[in-house]
């Protein structure tokens, strides 16, 4: 995923009421949509380097959106998490995770369940449907592993009860933790953060439930997945 125009830097002076960022950029303060819901733990730190990205809306309220941002020298990570669908959709396209070849068709967002949409829905003929749920990863990072979630989230439990009830009815799942960033190696539910999530994800695997994880290669220019990441579930 190549951004579509060079994107503005700055420092980050503060992030608050979630989605609101102050930055200090060359041509001034501004205030940029900050597109993550989560915690940002280690992400959010104020004189950290940050790239925002120009709304194509001239109409919108907020003209900037905060789209990267240095944890370490050299080490970018992306915060925006509406980006995570379409880069896990990118990689399938390219042929790029062997698991989920093979299907005729790729839908997003299609509804399913109580009340909810699966973020990728793979079909072919004569192969059951594959409901694919995207799971950005970028804070709640310690050392080179990964966790998710970053703070509690029913919404992340209730996906998978709702993923092990179509394994039950013979389609398939699969949950993909996309990782924009290049200095994680492993990812393992946040039993820290959320217990009962890495419960739940346990339990999901015992159903049938699949789980991967894609490692990106993150800078100004682009962000894009180009390795499988271990999962780690140790005993929780």
């Amino acid at each position: 995923m190549r951004f579509d125009e060079p994107l503005l830097e700055g420092r980050l002076l503060r992030r608050y009421q979630r989605f609101l960022a102050d930055v200090d950029t060359a041509d001034g303060v501004v205030t940029a949509h900050c597109p993550n819901t989560g915690s940002m733990r280690g992400c959010a730190e104020p004189g950290m380097r940050v790239w925002l990205s120009r709304a194509r809306n001239p109409g919108r309220k907020l003209a900037w959106t905060w789209e990267l941002v240095e944890v370490a020298p050299g080490v970018p990570v992306g915060v925006h998490t509406g980006r995570a669908n379409r880069l896990v959709r990118e990689a399938i396209a390219a042929g790029l995770v062997g698991e989920l070849d093979g299907y005729d068709s790729l839908r997003g967002e299609v509804r399913y369940g109580a009340k909810s949409r699966i973020d990728l829905l793979l079909e072919a003929a004569g192969r059951p449907p594959c409901f694919v749920e995207v799971k950005n990863v970028t804070a709640a990072v310690d050392g080179s592993i990964g966790y998710f979630p970053d703070a509690v989230t029913e919404r992340g439990r209730r996906h998978l009860e709702e993923m092990s009830a179509e394994v039950a009815t013979g389609r398939r799942a699969v949950l993909v933790f996309c990782v924009q960033r290049a200095d994680v190696d492993e990812v393992r539910p946040a039993d820290h953060i959320d217990p009962a999530y890495g419960r739940q994800l346990r339990a999901a695997l015992a159903c049938g439930v699949e789980v991967l994880a894609l490692g990106a290669d993150v800078s100004p220019r682009e962000i894009t997945l180009v390795r499988r990441l271990a999962v780690g579930l140790p005993v929780g």
